[in-house]
């Protein structure tokens, strides 16, 4: 791995594409390791991987049975990548196995963090959170969108629930203590972030980490909001997850 890397810029523009710009990684005795879960996500890591090795002291890829060159093109980058079966819970713990770092974060393929990010992650756990997430902005400059990004932070601040496209982070003494991620095929960021929070306090950092809107591309903007709420109010009154998740499929 090289020392000078590349890294998203925070531009207010939401229609130009990240620019990057060569650093120099400080040192900081708190190292943390990112890790990314993919499937085939070739497309989104030619611009997302380098500027997550620009910020990670470690940065993993973890790979569920890719077909499109994920991972060739994570080696080829200079992440370390570990495979296995599908599944974002599993994958994510594996990639947390590959790691030494003292705190992990979690990182979608479609997701930037702010250059930032790893200076505000280590001064929040240095003040004693045990992890956290980003506050995010869709990649967007729709109104719809927009105001979508403003009720995600809104919501998040309410009920320090922030979910797996906001960047969730953990100490490893944490994320070790909860034993990770369930085995679920969904739901597991918002079982994850719960269960942290019994550990300590959480924080949430401005950021924002830029995300893509593509997952509602399928579905419908409304449609794919609608279905979030439907299954996260089920999950809350305990309806089980393997339940949801039939039910996800059947109203994607």
């Amino acid at each position: 791995m090289t020392e000078s890397k590349f890294v998203h810029e925070d531009d207010s523009s939401l229609d130009s594409r990240p620019r990057y710009a060569s650093i120099r990684r400080t040192l900081n005795p708190l190292r943390i390791a990112i890790v990314m879960p993919t499937l085939d996500e070739a497309e989104a890591l030619k611009e997302s991987l380098p500027a997550a090795l620009a910020l990670g002291d470690e940065v993993v890829v973890s790979d569920g049975g890719s077909r499109d060159g994920t991972v060739d093109l994570a080696r080829r980058l200079g992440a370390t990548v570990v495979q296995g079966s599908p599944g974002r819970g599993p994958q994510m713990n594996r990639g947390a196995a590959a790691t030494r770092a003292e705190i992990l974060l979690f990182l979608h393929a479609d997701t930037f963090l702010p250059v930032e990010a790893p200076q505000e992650i280590r001064n929040a756990i240095s003040r004693g959170a045990v992890g956290g997430a980003f506050c995010i902005r869709f990649d967007s400059d729709r109104s719809l969108f927009r105001f979508g990004s403003w009720w995600v932070n809104q919501r998040t601040r309410w009920f320090k629930v922030p979910l797996g496209d906001q960047a969730q982070f953990a100490t490893r003494a944490s994320f070790e203590a909860i034993h990770g991620f369930q085995s679920w095929a969904i739901l597991e960021d918002l079982d994850f972030v719960r269960r942290l929070r019994r550990q300590g306090s959480i924080v949430i950092l401005k950021g924002p980490a830029l995300t893509a809107v593509r997952r509602f591309e399928g579905l419908g903007t409304l449609r794919t909001i609608a279905r979030n709420w439907l299954i996260w109010g089920l999950f809350v009154l305990r309806v089980p997850p393997q339940r949801l998740a039939r039910l996800y499929q059947k109203i994607r």
